[in-house]
């Protein structure tokens, strides 16, 4: 199983350091190689706010792929502007 991760690195409220956004289950045989492809709206980088109001906002996110969460092999950043 390979997993998608996000931390949003600067937040109003406090975060999970890693937030799972989805899953792909895939099997491989031995030495196989396959590409594994994540859609990652940014509706899905929202929260609740302090006010109780879900919003998404602007700043820099990690996203981290792995087997677990303890297991993460691809690691990379990008911000979502307003």
């Amino acid at each position: 199983m390979i997993q998608l991760y996000v931390n949003d690195i600067i937040a109003s409220v406090t975060r999970p350091v890693k937030e799972l956004k989805g899953f792909k289950r895939t099997a491989l045989k031995s030495a196989e190689k396959k590409t594994i492809e994540f859609e990652l709206p940014v509706g899905k980088l929202g929260f609740y706010n302090r006010y109780m109001k879900y919003t998404v906002e602007p700043g820099m996110f990690k996203i981290m792929i792995g087997t677990s969460s303890r297991d993460i092999i691809l690691e990379d950043q990008f911000e979502v502007i307003a």
